[in-house]
């Protein structure tokens, strides 16, 4: 079986799809790591607030998504809007309690060192937090981004599942090919944004690397 079959034009092409399926997948992930960060600051600060905020998110996250695109359709339209709004709160599952995790995990003599060498407030933040928490942080970004580009096809519902389309194409004609070649373009995807997230992660903290020596 050819896994990269003609598709029918009126889908577009293989590298429009592919435009459209990381463009949604990779913006909502963006706009939900916006909105983490604060929430996950929060959350740190106020430590009895966070078992209802991982309630909520829980929630959130366990709505379906076809029922939140018919709720958005008449605001943003059968638009790419409509899947990225849905998708950006459901990262947010993924990436609060690992945002919180990795800010509480950082050491507390590590704290008190920076402080002492005239590190405080967002400087400290910036300079010696946020570098200590990327491994949990960088964790909660590759499960959001592989199961937001997954979850992307479910957008073909509207007409913007971008390669969930083939997965129609392929009742209607038939053609189990494009169904496979769909599966195949959506893992390879996943795969290789979770790779790049892994590659800058070691970027990012270099310590860990010599550490492992």
């Amino acid at each position: 079986m050819n896994l990269f079959p003609h598709i029918p034009s009126y889908l577009g092409t293989y590298a429009s799809l592919i435009q459209q399926q990381l463009t949604m997948a990779l913006l909502s992930v963006l706009f939900g790591l916006l909105i983490a960060v604060p929430l996950a600051l929060v959350c740190v600060r106020y430590p009895k607030v966070y078992p209802a905020v991982v309630a909520v998110l829980t929630v959130v996250y366990s709505l379906p998504s076809i029922a939140l695109f018919v709720l958005l359709v008449p605001s943003t339209g059968l638009t790419q809007t409509t899947v990225i709004i849905p998708l950006s709160f459901y990262s947010l599952a993924a990436l609060v309690p690992n945002i919180v995790d990795g800010i509480r995990g950082v050491p507390e003599d590590v704290r008190l060192a920076a402080v002492a060498m005239g590190y405080t407030g967002t400087r400290r933040w910036f300079a010696v937090d946020l570098p200590l928490a990327v491994p949990p942080i960088m964790a909660g970004l590759r499960i959001a981004t592989v199961g937001n580009i997954s979850m992307v096809s479910v957008g073909t519902v509207i007409g913007v599942g971008a390669f969930g389309a083939l997965f129609t194409a392929a009742a209607q004609l038939d053609r189990s090919d494009l169904a496979v070649t769909g599966i195949v373009m959506i893992v390879a995807m996943a795969l290789a944004c979770d790779l790049l997230l892994v590659i800058t992660q070691r970027l990012l903290t270099p310590w860990n690397k010599r550490r492992s020596r």
